[in-house]
């Protein structure tokens, strides 16, 4: 396929996502079936990212004109091992091997195994050639390059099996934001989405926050209270229990509006149903230390408005690894 059939026939699958066939809203039932995290709310928010932000046909031109797309490449089969912490979450992926040419072989995860491999299948259906394109393995081997995200355990199995082929290997990441304690209600109630969509599973959630000294935590804590529904959804109110029970039984202080917990911790990383937070005295100083953390996927606030830590676009490389000009080199 020359690269204009590939985008044409990614306009074809956003065509297909924005009717919502009955055909569709079985398969969404049926993921959620299997993962009880991937809620209907949340699958549909994962799709009309896709839809907004990486399907739209003039996001993608402009994105593939950024690059020297070799029509007449040579294509390489690359492995793809996906991760299943939100919906279609290895979506980005998916689509940066098909536009650029090359084959893939994916690998997904057991959390989400049901929702892009029913896109492949109807893509295929529309193109038939696609289908020595896509394949799906609950292996990867005899692949030419390597895309693997998972945990920080996991990245060291990767590395000792791809590392000596080409290949990009994502490990645990998170982000933050630094708050000023002037911030309007409204963009409090954006950062609360920040932390909260996906139940805070994904790399580009909130789960750690610095505020400055004398910092008035109620506002915040009030814009929470549009997921206290949370605390209803059972799989995150056995980690609610759970984290709050050791805030208890340690006796440490601790917030909360009965769905969120609020702790003081140094980590970046923080459990589900719980947020940290440290206080700051030099808001450049912080910003610049946090600047220089790996562990970080991005700074909201800073790096990106409060509210769109969950829309990234076609250039927002997880990990800050350009993929498509990784796979270009292959």
């Amino acid at each position: 396929m020359k690269l204009q059939n590939r985008i044409e026939l990614s306009g074809r699958l956003k065509e297909y996502l924005l009717d919502n066939t009955a055909e569709w809203q079985e398969v969404k039932i049926h993921a959620y079936q299997k993962n009880g995290w991937f809620t209907p709310e949340f699958i549909d928010l994962s799709v009309n990212n896709i839809i907004e932000h990486f399907l739209q046909p003039d996001k993608l031109l402009a994105w593939t004109k950024h690059y020297a797309i070799d029509e007449n490449i040579i294509p390489k089969n690359v492995g793809i091992v996906m991760a299943g912490n939100i919906p279609v979450v290895g979506f980005h992926d998916f689509l940066s091997v098909f536009i650029s040419g090359h084959t893939q072989t994916i690998k997904l995860s057991g959390k989400d195994e049901v929702l892009l491999k029913h896109l492949v299948q109807k893509m295929v259906s529309w193109e038939t050639g696609l289908q020595n394109a896509v394949s799906f393995a609950p292996l990867l081997k005899g692949c030419d390059a390597y895309i693997a995200t998972g945990s920080n355990n996991s990245a060291l199995y990767f590395d000792y099996y791809f590392g000596k082929y080409p290949s990009i290997i994502r490990r645990n990441r998170t982000s933050a934001a630094i708050l000023t304690g002037n911030e309007t209600a409204a963009e409090l109630e954006k950062l609360a989405d920040d932390i909260h969509i996906f139940f805070g599973l994904g790399c580009r959630n909130v789960t750690k926050i610095f505020v400055p000294e004398g910092y008035d935590f109620v506002p915040l804590l009030k814009s929470f209270h549009q997921y206290l529904y949370f605390a209803d959804h059972h799989k995150y109110r056995n980690n609610y229990d759970y984290n709050l029970s050791i805030q208890i039984m340690n006796n440490r202080f601790y917030m909360t509006n009965e769905a969120t917990l609020l702790v003081e911790n140094d980590s970046l990383f923080s459990p589900i149903s719980q947020l940290n937070y440290s206080f700051y005295t030099d808001w450049q100083n912080t910003l610049d230390s946090l600047q220089q953390n790996n562990d970080l996927q991005c700074i909201v606030g800073v790096d990106i408005p409060f509210g769109k830590a969950q829309q990234p676009g076609l250039t927002d490389y997880a990990d800050q690894i350009d993929t498509m000009q990784f796979l270009l080199t292959l």
